[in-house]
């Protein structure tokens, strides 16, 4: 059993360890999960300037990703539609309708420059073997931005889930800068479909937001929803509203929708309802408002850690300065070797150092030759001096290129090399203020994109209170009592006792002063002689005194009692007078007089008294109520 137990626990840990980091959550240093990062893997390998069908893409893809090709594929239509990193061409769906993409073998894609610029540095990535072994696929992508918050992120894994909202791109970029350049900042989430968001429980990305649609109130007699909620589509809008209909919560006349390529859903109100009237209604009781929580889940150093939106931009603020430093130092090595071999070049061919290979037999002779023949040129070979390597590439120049040999264009080559070598180092002293500069040139791309509508916000964010369904649902409903049956309740014929709304709970006092609140009846039974029934409120309850003249069980003695109903556990029974005593007397009114009768004694002179309720103070619930007398009551009397 032992070994069966160990078996289990290894193999669900090994299971839960490849859906958390393999599968579901994004990785912190490029924002992508796994098959997103091979897609665009793919997309890179096959770029060649045109658009590949999404059925190649996919089948290429399936070298590095062993889960299928529809995940491959559903996942690309997804990641297209965020266009930011892949062109499309084709029907890739619609976020606004929820209307799926064509299937894999119409529609077109490509890497977009800007996915080249952010993503693609094939010497700074590091890769890793495909799971066949056959392929290389690149473990992470040296990203410049923080790419999971410009995309946003939603993924359930094993014990644990992630939902990070999307973020303008330009004010995530702003942002970085701010860091970089030591300012404050602040970032809010910005949606595709535009709407409105409440932030002020957001807590930098681990709280919740509150979501709405923007609404049409210009027409009194139809409202019009422009833009949609995040994480809301027209068909299910349009579902929960025809839902709220049917339930009678609104009233409509018809409902269509003219949503091409942004949202339209026109809304006719009936006869006698008003646009103004019916905005909060829609609110409380359709997808036009929505909460949504979030939490800022991600993949760092190769574990599961909840971060911030502050944090994220910190590191990828460094990350980005990381980066642009090692991209110059390699770029610098390059243009370093290349200034080396030119200027070999150049002595090579200027001084006739390939007439010294003639005479010579062997390769090594040759070698000896060519290196012996810049012995003279040391100074200007500098200290790296000619190296094997070196002679090889001098001997591989053809003749034409000898021939046709001009100095002053080579010259002219090594002097911008030496100017960009220059550049280079002055980058690499004012490293901040390149990466600075670096932002500056993607936000300038950005905003001159119309297809991106040039990185304008399109989610206003504001501040709103969440609709509070009961106070928008109109109270058409009627509570009674019948007291010749002892029922209660809407669908019962009898005395009125309250307007009420389907939200609304009931409280009732029953004869023998037990009370107990439930959710508003159809019909039930609470006997006759029903002291008090109405809508448990607490607000209303909070001020309402109940006075009860009740008999002791006991002795007989009139005791009076004076509470306010405040809390209650819904279907509880409560009791009000003691156990076995006997209620003579319910009343709410705040001042009154009622006069109690004794029971007729050998001896007894008064035979009733007067007295005011509000003479005696109001006590708490469990209080025990006052002796009245000590004469044992008969009844009572009200004035």
């Amino acid at each position: 059993m032992a070994y069966i137990k160990n078996l289990f626990d290894r193999n669900f840990l090994e299971y839960a360890s490849y859906v958390i980091k393999d599968r579901a959550i994004p990785d912190l240093e490029d924002g992508l999960k796994p098959v997103q990062r091979r897609i665009l893997h793919s997309l890179f390998e096959m770029d060649d300037g045109k658009f590949h069908k999404v059925a190649n893409v996919v089948g290429h893809c399936m070298k590095y990703h062993p889960h299928g090709d529809a995940s491959i594929g559903s996942a690309l239509v997804v990641l297209a539609n965020k266009e930011y990193f892949i062109d499309r061409q084709g029907n890739f769906g619609n976020i606004l309708t929820g209307d799926e993409a064509s299937a894999a073998r119409y529609i077109e894609c490509r890497a977009t420059p800007l996915s080249k610029e952010i993503f693609y540095h094939p010497k700074l990535t590091p890769m890793a073997d495909s799971y066949d072994g056959r392929n290389r696929e690149p473990v992470l992508f040296p990203a410049k931005i923080p790419v999971v918050l410009v995309m946003g992120a939603e993924g359930i894994a094993v014990g644990m889930s992630t939902k990070i909202l999307p973020h303008n791109f330009v004010e995530v970029l702003e942002a970085e800068k701010a860091c970089l350049l030591g300012r404050k900042f602040q970032l809010y989430p910005d949606f595709p479909t535009g709407g409105f968001v409440d932030v002020s429980d957001y807590r930098d990305g681990n709280g919740r937001v509150l979501v709405r649609a923007k609404i049409d109130t210009s027409d009194p007699k139809r409202v019009v929803i422009r833009e949609l909620p995040y994480g809301s589509t027209t068909e299910s809008l349009i579902n929960s509203i025809e839902s709220a209909a049917k339930a009678g919560r609104i009233k409509i006349q018809s409902l269509n929708d003219f949503t091409t390529e942004s949202a339209e859903i026109e809304v006719k109100l009936a006869r006698g309802v008003y646009a103004g009237e019916t905005v909060d209604a829609l609110y409380a009781f359709t997808e036009c408002e929505q909460s949504i929580s979030v939490n800022l889940l991600v993949i760092k150093d190769g574990l599961p850690r909840i971060m911030t939106v502050t944090e994220i931009i910190k590191h990828h603020a460094k990350q980005l300065v990381r980066i642009l430093t090692k991209e110059l130092e390699i770029e610098k090595k390059e243009l370093l070797d290349k200034l080396h071999l030119r200027g070999l070049e150049r002595i090579f061919i200027e001084e006739r150092i390939y007439k010294a290979i003639e005479k010579m037999k062997t390769a090594k002779g040759v070698q000896d030759a060519v290196i012996a023949g810049f012995k003279p040129f040391a100074k200007e070979v500098g200290p790296r001096g000619v190296s094997a390597g070196d002679v090889e590439h001098l001997l591989k120049i053809p003749i034409r290129r000898i021939s046709l040999y001009d100095i002053n264009k080579a010259r002219e080559e090594m002097r911008e090399i030496q100017a960009r070598i220059k550049e280079i180092n002055n980058h690499l002293k004012n490293i901040t203020a390149y990466a600075v500069s670096f932002l500056d040139g993607i936000i300038d791309k950005i905003k001159a994109n119309a297809e991106l509508g040039k990185g304008a916000r399109k989610t206003r964010v504001g501040t709103f209170d969440k609709v509070d369904v009961k106070e928008v649902v109109k109270k058409d409903m009627v509570l009674n009592y019948d007291a010749k049956t002892g029922y209660l309740g809407t669908a019962v014929q009898g005395m009125t006792v309250a307007e009420a709304s389907p939200f609304d709970r009931v409280l009732a006092v029953k004869k023998d002063g037990t009370y107990m609140v439930t959710d508003l009846p159809d019909k039930a039974f609470i006997g006759t002689g029903a002291w008090w029934a109405g809508i448990a409120d607490k607000e209303e309850l909070s001020e309402t005194v109940f006075t009860v003249i009740y008999k002791d069980g006991q002795n007989g003695c009139p005791y009076i009692k004076r509470c306010v109903i405040e809390g209650w556990i819904m279907n509880k029974e409560y009791s009000l007078v003691p156990e076995g005593s006997e209620v003579l007397l319910v009343d709410t009114r705040q001042k009154f007089s009622f006069t109690v009768r004794y029971v007729p004694r050998p001896r007894l002179k008064i035979t009733h008294e007067t007295f005011k309720a509000q003479d005696y103070a109001v006590r708490g619930l469990k209080a025990g109520g006052l002796r009245l007398a000590n004469k044992e009551a008969a009844k009572i009397e009200v004035k």
